[in-house]
């Protein structure tokens, strides 16, 4: 009896779906709201082209931003340059310039937002397109670390993919 008893509770807890809290609970779910604001304060400054306000949400003593081709993409410029890097850093001066700077309108489009955090770092997931005078130019995921600061919440590191 004991045997068909845990063979029953076991088939049951692997039949039952598993899943990602889509939000933290108890005492960090507070710091959900202060990261979706830095979130929507990102996409604001990039449609006002305001680099000063989009350099301001990154950690200033610290620079960590990685892209990476998708395989799609990386048959596309090995084509075109066989040495050409499938990973290549930049950093958050550079884009911050290139959104102060860029002359037509710039956008990037955020869908399927996640955030964990514990209350003191956070990570930041999302699927994104990147449109620059109107039309798509990227898309793919993006991934942000954060870490809570003595001036609140801010992106310490950038992964995200190039893609068509």
């Amino acid at each position: 009896m004991r045997v068909l008893l845990s063979l029953t509770l076991l088939a049951l807890c692997l039949a039952s779906p598993v899943h990602a809290a889509d939000k933290p609970v108890g005492a960090h779910a507070a710091d959900i709201a202060p990261i979706e604001k830095v979130v929507e304060q990102f996409k604001a400054a990039i449609i006002a082209r305001d680099g000063n306000t989009l350099a301001n949400l990154f950690l200033q003593n610290h620079d960590s931003w990685l892209s990476v081709a998708d395989e799609a993409k990386w048959e596309k410029v090995k084509a075109l340059n066989p040495q050409a890097p499938k990973v290549f850093p930049s950093s958050w001066k550079k884009f911050s310039k290139f959104i102060q700077d860029a002359k037509v309108p710039v956008e990037e489009r955020f869908y399927n937002v996640r955030i964990d955090t514990n209350g003191a770092v956070a990570s930041v997931w999302f699927d994104f397109d990147f449109l620059v005078d109107d039309k798509v130019t990227n898309r793919g995921s993006e991934s942000w670390q954060m870490v809570r600061s003595e001036d609140g919440w801010k992106i310490s590191s950038m992964l995200f993919s190039i893609g068509d």
